[in-house]
């Protein structure tokens, strides 16, 4: 707990409301007490003790949470009698209430402490991950709202448990989206191990909740249960039966109504998008975790921060678009297709041809920037950087899923017939993933080391913004200063050197490419599921497993790859 204060003035109340950029006051220093390290000679030396032993205990508990959710994850899947999705509901609703009250407690009482947050990360939090915890977490909140709205036309066979619990999710996903919105880029300097064991309480239900939503999707397997009824029945069959049903689950039917369709279709739809909202704020909790007692010096604050612009590019976006135009024509294809009926063997010759073609060309720009990278003469970044850190850790650790999915596939094909066309085609698309992945994580890794590149204008237009502050503008000097701009765009492609155009085109192009191969399996488009080939290999259970967890580590991969091409793009 915090003690020690060294104090001489008294700096704001609220200091939050400093840019980021600027250092604070660092008149006063909380340091942090530890009773194992009481005994240490040196104020410094215990502080740092201190701060290991809290980050220790806070992962400990954590730990404890996640084998505990996991445990209940996994009686669920294998013995479904004794422990029901319900039971899991309540484990899960308990923890989301102790995290809201967590929370509300940062909020009203820990952030509005005196000398609570004299620093702020800047690299924390960027404004393009943020928006994304708004986008997802809108798209969760609306998942829930179907969901209650599924629950609730039929709750003649549903448990009431299975209404309350999106209400409290609802409820959950706006505090949390608040929470990290305002306070992400926090550095807390006061109730060090509270704070701690608070931030890893929610990352820990924030990962159950995410394993849940890849373990298990019931309202999925009551439309392939009703398909199998209808499909049994017409041949005299007896009816399908599956373990995460009730026993009554050909009266629980969806009536033949157009609300309780939507409702479906929609909750179907948006499904996705909650797995990336928890890995999201996993992620921006993490790095709020790491940074719980942090001192910022003023060599690790930013004097000019590189400003996205889109001068200078032209190949890039243009490639990019390209791609994305033509990924849309063939998404769209394969969607028409998939909800008619089966796919057809045509359809998925288009989709994997589309993917061969580009896929190499990816990884070729992610080694064209890796070779300019070395040629380059910008000094490496080796001040500590826990934004950074993670994204290295993260980007490495969602390729697995990708990865893994291919190995599985290749093994499959080898196995049976590879001379075949979809197969070869399925073979080559899976080895040019594996290669893609990793091509472009060291361009990416590589740009995200390298020092900003501060260009000689953003070097003038801070020094202009400088002396504006010092004596006023006037409308004249602003039409000039507006002209100069304008010129220097037109001018700007022509005055970059050689390796910064490569390298931003190289990074634009990369983002949109990423962007399409995200939209792609988000919306519906999972052709190594329906093709059948590794599902008939593996059986269904197991392929099943395999990509109900590669596949959002996928999806997630992309959307965190444009993340880290955008600050390549920017430090070029």
């Amino acid at each position: 707990m915090p003690g020690n204060k060294v104090s001489k003035q008294k700096p704001c109340h609220h200091c939050k409301s400093r840019p980021a950029s600027a250092p604070p006051d660092t008149s006063t220093i909380h340091y942090e007490k530890f009773w194992l390290y009481r005994h240490c000679s040196s104020v410094q030396q215990r502080d740092r003790q201190a701060q290991k032993a809290g980050q220790l205990f806070s992962g400990l508990l954590a730990m404890n949470v996640v084998f505990l959710g996991s445990a209940f994850i996994s009686s669920m899947i294998f013995n479904h009698v004794a422990i029901t999705l319900a039971d899991v509901w309540i484990l899960l609703s308990i923890l989301k209430v102790l995290c809201l009250c967590w929370i509300i407690y940062y909020l009203l009482g820990t952030s509005r402490q005196p000398h609570a947050v004299l620093y702020r990360d800047s690299h924390a939090g960027p404004i393009w991950i943020r928006g994304s915890v708004l986008l997802f977490g809108s798209f969760s909140i609306l998942l829930n709202v179907f969901q209650i709205g599924y629950s609730a036309i039929l709750i003649q066979c549903k448990s009431r448990v299975e209404i309350v619990f999106p209400s409290i999710e609802i409820f959950f996903i706006l505090t949390q989206a608040f929470f990290l919105w305002h306070h992400s880029k926090d550095c807390v300097q006061v109730q060090h191990n509270f704070t701690r064991c608070g931030l890893m309480l929610t990352i820990a239900t924030n990962l159950l909740l995410w394993l849940l939503a890849v373990t298990n999707d019931t309202i999925h397997t009551e439309i392939e249960s009703q398909l199998r009824e209808v499909e049994q029945r017409f041949e005299g069959k007896a009816p399908f039966s599956h373990p995460y049903l009730c026993n009554e689950t050909a009266s629980c039917t969806c009536p033949n109504t157009t609300i309780c369709k939507v409702f479906q279709k929609g909750y179907i739809l948006l499904y996705p998008f909650n797995t990336e909202y928890c890995l999201i704020c996993c992620s921006m909790l993490y790095v709020m975790w790491k940074n719980v007692g942090r001192r910022i010096s003023d060599h690790h604050v930013p004097h000019i921060k590189p400003k996205f612009r889109l001068q200078g590019v032209v190949f890039g976006p243009l490639l990019g678009t390209i791609a994305v135009i033509i990924g849309i024509c063939v998404f769209m294809m394969y969607q028409i297709q998939a909800t008619g009926s089966a796919p057809s063997r045509q359809v998925f010759v288009i989709y994997y041809s589309y993917y061969i073609v580009l896929l190499p060309l990816m990884s070729v720009g992610a080694v064209i920037g890796t070779i300019i990278h070395a040629l380059e003469k910008k000094e490496l970044d080796t001040l500590k950087n826990p934004t950074r850190s993670l994204d290295v850790i993260l980007l490495m650790g969602a390729a697995l899923g990708q990865i893994g999915m291919s190995y599985f596939s290749i093994v499959a094909i080898v196995a049976t017939d590879p001379r075949d066309l979809l197969n070869s085609l399925i073979l080559s698309h899976s080895v040019l993933l594996i290669f893609q992945n990793i091509t472009q994580n060291v361009f990416i890794i590589d740009g995200l080391h390298r020092q900003p590149f501060i260009a000689k204008e953003e070097m003038k237009e801070k020094q202009d913004h400088e002396a504006y502050d010092q004596r006023g503008v006037n409308m004249l000097e602003l039409g000039q200063e507006i002209r100069k701009v304008s010129l220097s765009y037109i001018h700007n492609y022509s005055h970059l050197s050689w390796k910064r155009r490569a390298l931003r085109e190289i990074s634009f192009f990369l983002v949109l490419c990423n962007i399409i191969l995200w939209v792609m399996p988000t919306f519906g488009a999972h052709p190594v599921f329906e093709n059948g080939l590794e599902k008939s290999f593996y059986g269904y259970s197991t392929w099943f497993a395999i990509v109900n967890f590669g596949l959002p580590l996928g999806v997630f991969y992309r959307m965190h790859s444009v993340g880290g091409l955008l600050e390549v793009y920017i430090t070029a």
